[in-house]
């Protein structure tokens, strides 16, 4: 390395700086030398760091001194010790063994407390007060300091829990526990020391008086820049980290998804999340008995409880399919009741979507194609595989032309633009579709199969009390939590939504 380059690329704060290390490296006497701020030596100490002429060292201390009664005790003596040596001369009550120690009310009972648990003292009641006194025990640890006593004394230089000894540990922990005697502070201790480079450094001559840092128009105007030289610019340096502004990664990857569905002709379904069971369950011929209708599955609103049904045709032709069925079929045999089409729910799939977005359908709008991607709600208890709340994306197909294959299609693309070349569908049973498939796909590094959710074409049971009649509706709804925990490599479900702004900022993700 060129020192000289080196040397005209050091800023003025390292200028002042680095001959002071020659001297000390303690990062308090540099402050003082150099009669800089403490932010403008660590700058400068960090700068010369990243030049690799310094090397930083941090540690972090426990300095122990005297607190307020620690203070006290090391000129009186401990309280306990103190009332120990007035029961030396004879037995007497306690309430005068503390007058004569000068002991505060406060203390009497720790000092009985410890006195007791070393066996020093013996009480015993004299009429309504309590005598005390000394044991053999007691007079011998009158005979020399106690480990605590000890350790008072020597506070009166600072010491670091780091260099205790074990008996003086045994001390300050005991004294710690009591009210006031030590305090403990946390102090940070800084070292600079030059490197090989850093003493080679210093041997050049570092000018900074003639050495201009910036030019200014006053420089220009005034020409007093002549016959300096300019610092040089260090490209190499580190710079701060900056984060700016981006997108929650959960929304680039539901971006992304949305335009593979808009690029393939689709246009999106929205709509709320609190919706009536009617559209919820009902409109997709789910009977009124069905489990997934329990309060353990499915999330009721209690204000308000009942919401509106639609128009009195489309609420007949549901409840007709329930009771009595159509297209053949004989449907649920049981009696429908419009109060429990009623009721609010937050929508536990997007299928909520299609079932609204099929019955506002013309014959002139036909054939046509919708997606979905959105959250709903399933109150189920929360792991690391499952939230109440969930990403689904959904997709019909409405044409009277449509087949099991096209919907096979629609879904092998699909998969494919989210990174999944290979996908293969299992016969499956859903409430609302038949023939049903599940879908799986092949996890590109790890060459396994798992599932991500189903597919299949409508039911005529929910096709034609919606639309009139019965035209093929290719439909699916796979959940889309599990494709975004894939392509960002994370393990538990949970930290998708966590906000945990470190990870917003370092998760790497680039969407083609």
């Amino acid at each position: 390395m060129d020192l000289k380059k080196l040397a005209e690329t050091l800023h003025p704060l390292e200028r002042k700086v680095l001959p002071l290390l020659t001297k000390t490296s303690s990062f308090n006497q540099l402050v003082e030398s150099s009669k800089l701020k403490d932010i403008e030596v660590m700058r400068a100490l960090q700068w010369l760091q990243n030049k690799k002429a310094v090397e930083l060292k941090e540690e972090a201390k426990q300095i122990i001194s005297l607190d307020k009664n620690g203070e006290t005790y090391a000129k009186k003596g401990l309280p306990e010790m103190r009332f120990l040596k007035a029961l030396k001369r004879a037995p007497r009550p306690v309430v005068k063994v503390a007058q004569e120690s000068n002991i505060d009310k406060n203390e009497v009972n720790v000092c009985i407390g410890m006195l007791k648990k070393k066996a020093a003292i013996d009480i015993s009641k004299e009429g309504k007060s309590l005598k005390v006194s000394i044991t053999d025990q007691g007079k011998k640890l009158l005979q020399k300091p106690t480990l605590e006593e000890q350790f008072l004394q020597s506070l009166k230089k600072q010491r670091t829990v780091d260099e205790l000894k074990p008996e003086e540990k045994f001390a300050f922990d005991n004294l710690k526990a009591r009210k006031n005697i030590i305090k403990v502070d946390k102090q940070k201790t800084i070292e600079a020391n030059l490197t090989g480079l850093g003493k080679k450094l210093v041997k050049e001559k570092i000018d900074s008086k003639n050495v201009i840092d910036r030019l200014t128009p006053q420089m220009l105007s005034s020409g007093n820049w002549k016959g300096k030289s300019f610092r040089r610019y260090d490209v190499k340096i580190n710079v701060p980290a900056i984060s700016g502004g981006r997108r929650h990664f959960t929304k680039v990857a539901r971006d992304y998804a949305k335009k593979i569905w808009t690029d393939m002709g689709f246009k999106e379904m929205t709509g709320t999340l609190v919706n009536t069971s009617f559209w919820n369950f009902d409109a997709l011929f789910t009977a009124q008995d069905h489990p997934v209708r329990d309060l353990q599955d499915t999330f009721f609103i209690a204000d308000p409880k009942n919401g509106k049904l639609p128009d009195k045709k489309t609420v007949d032709k549901v409840k007709t399919a329930h009771e009595k069925g159509t297209a053949g079929s004989i449907g649920w045999r049981y009696d429908w009741k419009p109060e429990e089409a009623k009721k609010n729910v937050l929508r536990t799939h997007t299928t909520v979507l299609s079932a609204q977005t099929i019955a506002k359908l013309k014959e002139a709008d036909l054939p046509a194609k919708y997606f979905a991607l959105g959250r709903n709600y399933r109150n189920e208890t929360m792991d690391w595989s499952h939230l109440f709340e969930l990403n689904q994306t959904e997709g019909i197909v409405i044409d009277p032309d449509a087949n099991f294959r096209h919907l096979l299609g629609y879904l092998k693309q699909f998969f494919k633009q989210m990174g999944f070349a290979d996908a293969r569908f299992r016969p499956a049973h859903f409430p609302y579709t038949e023939p049903s498939v599940e879908i799986d796909v092949l996890h590109p590094v790890r060459k396994e199969w798992y599932e991500l959710g189903g597919a299949g074409i409508f039911r005529p049971e929910v096709v034609e009390p919606l639309l009139g009649e019965f035209v093929p509706i290719l439909a699916w709804g796979p959940g889309f939590d599990r494709i975004i925990m894939d392509y960002f490599k994370i393990n538990d479900i949970r930290e998708l939504y966590k906000n945990d702004i470190k990870q917003l900022r370092e998760i790497k993700y680039w969407i083609k």
